[in-house]
């Protein structure tokens, strides 16, 4: 009876647990490769401190001059590039990646921007705000953390190149 009785509440906080995750991979897969590396792409395209942000949107041809190639992409919504702490290891001034496309709009076209006076992510439909600073895209507001399921931005990998900048791939 003791075990059914350990049984029950370890399938308990099973499912307690599992409602404060956070669905990140809301936004289909999509390939993404942006190479900054090297001095001169990483100093003209990158980003040179915490807060400071670029968005790479191919089909828009953003940013302005960015040499795109036929190998590369920028996911479902473009790629919002922005320097930051690393949520996992708590890493300051590294560059973050994410999926500029809204996880509860789930459309290509409707894209967090950056809010300038608390450096958070927000939808301009849905109004959800996320921590894209030191909090891995979670959600602060709006729908995305309100809803049933959580739902944060899609993160993309920030590999240093052996020549200084980056390389941004899924």
């Amino acid at each position: 009876m003791r075990i059914l009785y350990v049984i029950c509440m370890f399938v308990s906080l099973f499912f307690l647990a599992s409602c404060h995750e956070i669905d990140d991979e809301r936004i289909p897969r999509m390939p993404v490769s942006i190479n900054l590396t090297g001095a001169g792409l990483w100093n003209t395209y990158g980003v040179a401190g915490t807060g400071l942000s670029r968005d790479f949107i191919i089909s828009e041809g953003l940013p302005a001059g960015f040499p795109y190639t036929q190998g590369n992409a920028t996911g479902f919504g473009g790629v919002l590039l922005i320097g930051g702490m690393d949520p996992f290891t708590s890493e300051p001034n590294v560059p973050l990646a994410y999926d500029l496309a809204c996880p509860v709009e789930r459309m290509p076209t409707v894209r967090v921007f950056i809010d300038p006076y608390n450096l958070d992510a927000v939808c301009p439909d849905c109004g959800s705000h996320y921590n894209v600073v030191t909090g891995g895209g979670s959600p602060l507001s709006g729908p995305a953390l309100t809803g049933k399921t959580k739902y944060g931005l899609r993160r993309y990998q920030c590999l240093g190149g052996q020549a200084g900048g980056y390389y941004i791939t899924d």
